[in-house]
């Protein structure tokens, strides 16, 4: 997949099949848009090109409303977008001039100028330009003027699907990660590179890796223990993470910090690739470091076994 970045007009496509929006997280819905994109592109002989924003909209026309978390960075999303065969990714620079264009130019300067579009697929509720003025309606008149076609992908289709970004943000801000995997059509991940902790793990017989995020903007789930698979060169191996801020402990600082199984070695600097198989249950205050120890060995025995289950399964 090739991206394309700036504002010239890309010479490079021929018979562009296009859509457009953010596709946060690349869910269930949004790969219906995908395929149906990919098999008329076959059927045409024609290239895939989607247009997203970046970045996400809201991000700059809303900034004082409570702080928007993604499902997926733009490295996330592009690598996704590849694999369900989108050949030429448009990034374009979401700002507030941008926001003030009317659909006509919209379409006229992104579609028609930059792209030479031949056909657009979009979602039955797809809005555009200022205020999001533009929809279906504008979008024929405006595809006869400019020369291509236009499809859209049902009411009925996207009812079907019922999925949306925004259910499994909500799915995941409250530890619900199998609902939310289930709408993604994959498991939720996150990447960070392990830097120094505390060692509060190793003192119980737990030694972790403590996870930096550095999009702040990525979303995370929920504070308690998941059971995750983790991805080191290339590598996977089992664990279980913990989200929160150690309450028997005293922190206040939240904390991402995993528990390998069967691995120890010196890792610190390196990235890992975080995948949640599923929620154990939420983080609480222990007593005693006892009752926290005995704790950590039952939540070990049903991380390992969600993790044998879901080996055998898929």
């Amino acid at each position: 997949m090739k991206i394309h970045q700036g504002t010239a007009p890309i010479k490079s496509i021929e018979n562009a099949v296009v859509t457009a929006g953010t596709f946060d997280g690349v869910h269930l819905g949004h790969q219906e848009i995908l395929k149906r994109l990919r098999n008329i592109a076959d059927r045409t002989g024609g290239q895939t090109v989607l247009i997203t924003y970046w970045p996400h909209p809201r991000l700059v026309l809303k900034p004082e409303q409570e702080p928007l978390h993604l499902l997926s960075t733009f490295t996330e999303k592009a690598g996704l977008l590849a694999q369900y065969g989108i050949e030429h990714l448009v990034k374009i620079p979401f700002t507030r001039e941008l926001s003030q264009m009317t659909p006509e130019a919209y379409i006229r300067v992104m579609f028609h100028e930059r792209i030479n579009t031949t056909k657009m697929v979009i979602g039955y509720d797809h809005r555009f330009g200022k205020l999001r003025s533009g929809g279906l309606t504008q979008l024929k008149q405006l595809s006869t003027r400019f020369n291509f076609e236009v499809e859209e992908i049902s009411k009925q289709t996207i009812d079907e699907i019922g999925i949306s970004s925004t259910q499994i943000r909500r799915a995941l801000a409250t530890g619900n990660i199998a609902m939310a995997n289930r709408h993604l059509g994959r498991n939720y991940s996150l990447t960070g590179s392990v830097v120094q902790g505390k060692k509060i793990g190793r003192s119980l017989g737990f030694p972790t890796a403590n996870i930096e995020v550095k999009e702040d903007y990525k979303l995370i789930p929920a504070d308690g223990i998941y059971a995750v698979k983790v991805w080191h060169k290339q590598k996977e191996m089992g664990g279980m993470l913990n989200i929160g801020r150690r309450p028997t402990f005293g922190g206040e600082e939240k904390v991402i910090e995993v528990h390998i199984f069967d691995f120890d070695k010196d890792i610190y600097g390196c990235e890992l690739k975080i995948v949640f198989i599923n929620h154990i249950r939420s983080e609480i205050k222990f007593e005693s470091l006892t009752a926290l120890k005995r704790q950590l060995k039952e939540d070990e025995k049903a991380v390992r076994k969600i993790l044998m289950f879901n080996n055998e399964t898929g």
